[in-house]
């Protein structure tokens, strides 16, 4: 195995994701591809899937941001130009895998967009290499970061750890009037961690059963932004607009500038905050995005690390010029309604659970202790607007992501655990806990701690039609913690 955290640090520049933005006919056509690319000084290539654009180069494996308009539909051809072969390690024994179908499978879902159930990416809509789909995205929807990823049952897990992710852009004039940082100063972070073996290919681990290779979880010990281990960024001394996006299989990144150094987030999963928040620590859940700003504007000359833990992934550089005419930091951003409890029609409890073999090795992951191919049975009505409460009896933080629909985070209660398993019925252990003022603006994935019930509103504004909603760990996704619900008029 490579010991990644032996790598010199910041010894690469951080690489930028080319941009591509649909043309007057509104369409762009993006194949998955496999590549080799340098990830550090010190390692050589890599081979990884990965997004492109047709006819298009890039070195570093970074699939393209696409930049689109809110109201302005986009078109997508995804296109499937993968080898026949795989090369992490399956499991056939997992739901949608079997010997009887293509080895290499994929579909694309855009994470955070409200989407007609044929364009959303549905598991089981997956093509084998050599086919393509197209995709229609209406983004009727308010400016935000996005972003696209595999979804192919079975496959997901794996597929987006080869690399088969990346970011959405969508913009509107409302947020344009802002005066925000942007073109080289509005910079994308995308963040996750890998394993290598010793000659610098991905590792990821399996189990030591080999008819049931799923592991329940996955932590590597490179920490990679924009396809680099540990790199460094130049910046002016000026104020900077960062779209942070967690890619990562199960980490989630406890985030903080060095020397204590605070920022503000601007935006989460669906946009901008009602008010920008100074901060000085930020958690981000597997698939959670987070907008910051950061001033660098009294830091001339000096460098600073964006830190996770107490690791630093990312070294800025601060050039030693005279400091730009000031940005001014918005006082305010866009008005966020809050949706009160009593406009719901109607509440649904939801039960994380796991199955444990008789040494407490997690075996599956469940959704209300049904599996992904049991019947459907959340049917909530276009329109319509409901309470999820989701009772976590599980000892782990589960990301929860709904398709088609953005949400508002209600409240968190303790509640007794014993007494439930036993039948008991739900007894709570105190007041609702407060939420972190950056779980207030409007959210696509939900972080759900154990022995709390985490409750979220959600109106079910867009297209009837099946989607579905998993925990975002994606080894849970896949094993089994996935559930259709069907969005009936």
């Amino acid at each position: 195995m490579l010991h990644n955290l032996e790598l010199a640090p910041f010894v690469d520049p951080m690489p930028l994701p080319p941009v591509v933005s649909p043309g007057a006919q509104g369409r762009l056509y993006i194949a998955m591809h496999e590549v080799h690319a340098k990830l550090h000084r010190d390692v050589p290539p890599t081979r990884l899937w990965a997004y492109k654009t047709i006819g298009s180069i890039d070195q570093n494996g970074l699939a393209p941001i696409i930049e689109a308009r809110s109201g302005h539909a986009l078109q997508v051809e995804w296109i499937n130009q993968l080898p026949a072969h795989h090369f992490l390690p399956i499991d056939y024994s997992l739901h949608g895998c079997g010997h009887d179908i293509p080895e290499v499978r994929a579909c694309v879902h855009l994470h955070g967009s409200k989407t007609p159930p044929e364009s959303d990416g549905y598991p089981e809509d997956w093509y084998a290499p050599g086919k393509s789909r197209v995709c229609t995205y209406p983004l009727k929807q308010e400016a935000a970061t996005l972003w696209y990823h595999d979804h192919a049952m079975g496959l997901n897990r794996l597929n987006t750890y080869a690399g088969l992710f990346g970011m959405t852009i969508v913009r509107d004039e409302a947020e344009a009037a802002l005066g925000l940082p942007s073109g080289k100063y509005e910079v994308p972070l995308i963040l996750f961690d890998r394993n290598f073996t010793a000659d610098g290919q991905l590792f990821y681990p399996s189990s030591p059963d080999p008819e049931h290779p799923w592991v329940s979880e996955f932590e590597g010990d490179a920490i990679l932004i924009n396809n680099k281990i540990r790199p460094h960024f130049e910046v002016e001394p000026r104020l900077y607009r960062f779209r942070l996006l967690n890619t990562a299989n199960s980490r989630f990144f406890q985030l903080s500038l060095s020397n204590n150094h605070s920022f503000h987030q601007i935006g989460s999963d669906q946009g901008l905050l009602s008010a920008p928040l100074p901060m000085k620590h930020l958690l981000l859940a597997p698939a959670e995005r987070a907008d910051l700003l950061i001033d660098f504007s009294t830091l001339s000359g000096q460098k600073i690390h964006l830190v996770h833990g107490a690791l630093p992934i990312l070294e800025f550089r601060v050039g030693s010029g005279p400091s730009a005419v000031m940005h001014s930091i918005p006082s305010a951003l866009r008005p966020i309604e809050r949706i009160p409890a009593s406009h719901a029609t109607l509440t649904r409890t939801i039960t994380l659970d796991e199955a444990v073999d008789h040494i407490g090795n997690s075996m599956q992951m469940y959704l209300d202790k049904k599996r992904w191919h049991a019947p459907t049975t959340e049917f909530p009505k276009l329109g319509s607007t409901e309470i999820w409460e989701f009772v976590n009896l599980t000892d782990d933080v589960h990301p929860l992501h709904l398709h088609m629909v953005r949400f508002q985070v209600l409240d968190r209660r303790l509640f007794d655990v014993f007494a439930y398993r036993n039948n008991r019925g739900l007894h709570y252990l105190g007041a609702a806990l407060p939420l972190e003022p950056n779980e207030m603006g409007w959210k696509d994935v939900v972080q759900c701690p154990p022995e709390i019930v985490t409750r979220i509103i959600v109106t079910f504004d867009g297209y009837p039609g099946k989607y579905l909603y998993h925990c975002h760990v994606l080894e849970h996704e896949a094993n089994d913690m996935m559930r259709p619900f069907e969005v009936v008029a």
